[in-house]
């Protein structure tokens, strides 16, 4: 019996998985077409490039949505055909039989942590980059930063690209706009920086005077005084876009370096809370499992299970808003939804069931 319901469970899950994945990755790529196909040069190749990074995001995020619509399937059929009521007349619990859909679920939640570890953060982190350079060819270093701004006093520096970390970093294609005030004064570009002491020495440099309007080369300089290398190579961290382990080293860094860490955290526990929540689908689910299918009521069961799973990811995706924003502490932003909604999936079969 345990195995009849784990594969008709999993039949369901991954099913409806295929489907939305169909359905969404068809709606996405219209919205983002038109500007694949405005680089020059792209074509089909660069469509399905484009699918094969997209789609792993697309099964991450809605693999828990899919397992609560195949438990509440799954269910509603066994109940429907009269199996729940039998397997409850033999002297099982609610919870016996609920237990062969919790360990399924929980093997989902190991694939699905894989799975993100593996191939969704290096997806993410590589069509992050891909859109940053509006779909011309990657970079090859997919390890690079892009596109930082740092302040330095009154002035700005702009980066096209940093490789490597720490006193090691190199920039590439620097921009600094020397400012008075709110007065620009002088626009000096370069095409590489190295650290330099405190501060960093950069080569190939020109000189825009804007007053004058007068472009002159000048000899390798030092500049920056006081700027950091965490400052160009953890400005900006795209959390997806890390592997649990990866991320845990950043955050280490930033903390080393004194910055701000409790949103990334909440990102990390979250690389955690996010798979497990496949593990709480069947026990929000399970309202569908019970009462009597001839009363009429097997429909409202199931909705009352949808509505218990969907107001699950409106508070997760509250709670991370909260973490981000520095109202909640990082733990209790990846994990008061699923420990609440937990208490809640318990509370209701033990009321109804138990």
């Amino acid at each position: 019996m345990s195995l009849y319901m784990g594969k008709m469970f999993l039949v369901r899950t991954f099913a409806i998985l295929a489907a939305l994945v169909l359905v969404l990755q068809a709606l996405d790529l219209l919205s983002e077409s038109g500007k694949i196909m405005a680089y020059a040069g792209n074509g089909e190749a660069e469509i399905w490039r484009y699918v094969g990074l997209r789609t792993p995001e697309i099964i991450a995020r809605f693999l828990p949505f899919s397992v609560l619509l195949g438990t509440i399937l799954a269910l509603s059929q066994l109940n429907q055909n009269s199996e729940v009521i039998a397997m409850k007349a033999s002297g099982l619990s609610a919870h016996q039989v609920l237990a062969p859909l919790l360990l399924t679920a929980f093997g989902v939640a190991a694939l699905s942590f894989a799975f993100n570890e593996r191939i969704v953060a290096r997806s993410t982190a590589t069509l992050e980059q891909w859109k940053k350079v509006d779909y011309g060819p990657l970079p090859i270093d997919r390890g690079d930063r892009s596109n930082v701004w740092v302040k330095d006093g009154s002035n700005l520096i702009a980066v096209d690209q940093i490789r490597g970390k720490g006193e090691a970093a190199q920039l590439y294609n620097i921009t600094v706009y020397e400012r008075s005030g709110q007065s620009l004064r002088a626009i000096l570009t370069a095409k590489h920086g190295a650290r330099d002491g405190k501060g960093w020495r950069i080569d190939g440099v020109q000189r825009f005077d804007v007053a004058a309007g007068t472009i002159a080369p000048l000899a390798p300089m030092r500049i920056a005084d006081g700027v950091r290398p965490d400052q160009f190579t953890l400005s900006h961290i795209n959390a997806d876009g890390l592997s649990f382990g990866a991320l845990r080293e950043v955050i280490d860094d930033l903390k080393l370096a004194g910055r701000p860490t409790k949103a990334l955290e909440g990102s990390l526990w979250h690389k955690l809370s996010g798979p497990l929540s496949s593990v709480l689908m069947p026990l929000l689910g399970a309202v569908a499992a019970f009462g009597i299918a001839r009363s009429g009521k097997l429909f409202v069961r199931a909705v009352i299970g949808m509505a218990l799973g969907f107001l699950y990811f409106v508070a997760d995706n509250f709670a991370l808003a909260m973490g981000n924003l520095g109202a909640y502490p990082p733990f209790l932003a990846a994990w008061a939804p699923f420990l609440l909604f937990l208490m809640i999936g318990e509370a209701v079969l033990l009321r109804t069931e138990e």
